[in-house]
């Protein structure tokens, strides 16, 4: 149908699956209409040369494995940047649907901030131990202050402040109250957002899942127990 429209023909390479497929040239199309550089995002072979890069790596690897032997299955993904929900959701299925095989695998759970500081903030430090945290922040430097004429007296210390520094505030303070409570968790902090940040985020949550993958020796690609939804349904449906 392509060739009968003269249509521009993207190579797909038929091994790649979906939710590995970000930074294949399929997956970088949406990006080239958006207007961004490509070329940025796709930078595996100045990643893995260089040793902070892998030293990160390999001690979050160490770390998870760590938390599934002692059976804490719950990763708690502290979300305090809103544009980043789809990524962090691609991260979800990454991790859940190539690692849960074998009655293994890690929850990956999205936890929005600061509306969750009111929901489940209270859980994640009183509750069950069961959980391991990550921080997710975006530093965003075009944002909103505060209208100091509609302060009340009682909240001057909000006055000049905008919204991001507020939310960093919050972020920090409970990090600091984490640390006090022993809970264990890691902190990322995007200092730009711009497609290398987001293209080392990818490479670094792919092989972390690969990895992790290798040690708790699963197939990390398929998704058999999906298929078998796909071919119930199909039964009914005929």
């Amino acid at each position: 149908m392509a060739q009968k429209l003269k249509s521009e023909i993207i190579h797909h390479n038929n091994y790649i699956g979906g939710r590995y497929s970000v930074l294949s040239e399929t997956g970088m199309l949406p990006a080239e209409l958006m207007g961004l550089n490509t070329s940025y995002f796709r930078q595996l072979n100045n990643l893995i040369k260089r040793p902070s890069f892998l030293n990160a790596l390999v001690r979050n690897v160490n770390s998870t494995l760590f938390f599934i032997k002692k059976k804490k299955f719950n990763s708690i993904i502290i979300n305090y940047d809103k544009r980043s929900e789809n990524l962090l959701k691609w991260y979800q299925q990454l991790i859940a649907e190539s690692l849960g095989k074998k009655n293994l695998g890690i929850l990956p759970i999205i936890s929005s901030m600061p509306k969750d500081n009111h929901s489940l903030m209270q859980l994640y430090l009183d509750g069950f131990k069961k959980n391991f945290f990550t921080f997710f922040f975006v530093n965003e430097p075009k944002s909103s202050k505060i209208n100091n004429k509609i302060i009340l007296n009682s909240h001057n210390f909000l006055k000049n402040k905008d919204l991001n520094k507020i939310l960093y505030s919050q972020k920090i303070a409970t990090e600091n109250i984490f640390k006090k409570r022993s809970l264990p968790f890691r902190s990322f902090e995007i200092k730009k957002r711009d497609e290398q940040s987001m293209g080392e985020l990818f490479c670094f949550f792919i092989l972390e899942t690969l990895l992790l993958a290798q040690a708790l020796k699963i197939n990390p690609y398929d998704q058999p127990a999906v298929e078998l939804i796909k071919t119930e349904t199909k039964k009914i449906l005929i």
